[in-house]
């Protein structure tokens, strides 16, 4: 995720607090069961950074909600806010005030330990610059998600190979991502976001290193899991022809919700 940011302001420290750690329940593909619609609630979020002796405000009166299914396109330009956005969504820093909401679960109220907890076990990511470790095949980087859940290594490696056959890569279960191209590596990272069935997938950006007719192979791609695994899918983008796939479009300009557009039901919508 993008982390460029310079360190936050005072007010962070007022939730730092340590919380109750939280009782979900799951259904084995990383759904959150606890939680009717919405899946993702965010209140009155705002974000302030520190730069020497300004305050800088990211994020300001930021109010919506992503329904369960639903692929929800954050767009806007660069320095729009989107990627702060995200990171707040996705439990990587700290609101100034407000808070997200994730399955009821007030992630921003958790300490580091229950946040790396929550994620590992209900968030995915897929990242712009693929994020893969040069030492490890392709079968290796899909399977360390299932390392780390304590997934024994032959049955992690079967259910990466899986995952890998799934997005085309049969035939480069043993390469490593210098041997690979771009969009084949792009490939190997949707399939470790997606090898351990989350409930929420991050993609920050994920076509951005992407030509375009690999742009539209991955985003189907992502389409098409998040409807076969029943998934909310969160995408960060500037580039407009990527909210084609959205089901909802939520626009950013200088740190605030200009629009917030529902284009299709989600996929798994009531």
């Amino acid at each position: 995720m993008s982390q460029d940011n310079p360190k936050s302001s005072q007010a962070d420290k007022k939730n730092k607090g340590s919380v109750d750690k939280p009782q979900l329940r799951k259904s084995g593909k990383g759904d959150l069961l606890d939680l009717e619609k919405p899946l993702i609630e965010i209140r009155n979020l705002r974000k302030e950074y520190i730069m020497g002796e300004e305050v800088v405000v990211a994020l300001k009166r930021i109010n919506f909600s992503i329904n369960r299914g639903e692929l929800c396109c954050i767009f806007g330009a660069s320095g729009s806010g989107k990627s702060t956005l995200l990171n707040q969504l996705a439990g990587m820093e700290k609101p100034s005030k407000g808070g997200v909401k994730i399955g009821g679960v007030p992630i921003s109220h958790l300490n580091e330990d229950q946040l790396a907890e929550f994620r590992q076990k209900y968030i995915g990511f897929v990242f712009q610059s693929y994020n893969l470790l040069p030492m490890l095949t392709a079968t290796e980087n899909v399977a360390l998600p299932l390392m780390f859940r304590g997934v024994p290594e032959g049955k992690r490696n079967a259910m990466a190979q899986s995952m890998l056959q799934k997005v085309g890569l049969g035939h480069r279960l043993h390469h490593y991502p210098g041997q690979m191209s771009g969009g084949q590596q792009q490939r190997v990272g949707i399939a470790r976001a997606f090898v351990t069935k989350p409930a929420v997938v991050f993609a920050d950006e994920p076509t951005g290193n992407l030509d375009t007719k690999t742009t539209k192979e991955v985003m189907t791609m992502i389409k098409n899991f998040a409807g076969t695994f029943k998934q909310t899918i969160i995408l960060v983008t500037h580039d407009p022809e990527m909210t084609v796939y959205a089901d909802r479009i939520v626009t950013l300009v200088d740190g605030e919700i200009v629009s917030n557009e529902i284009k299709n039901k989600p996929i798994n919508g009531n």
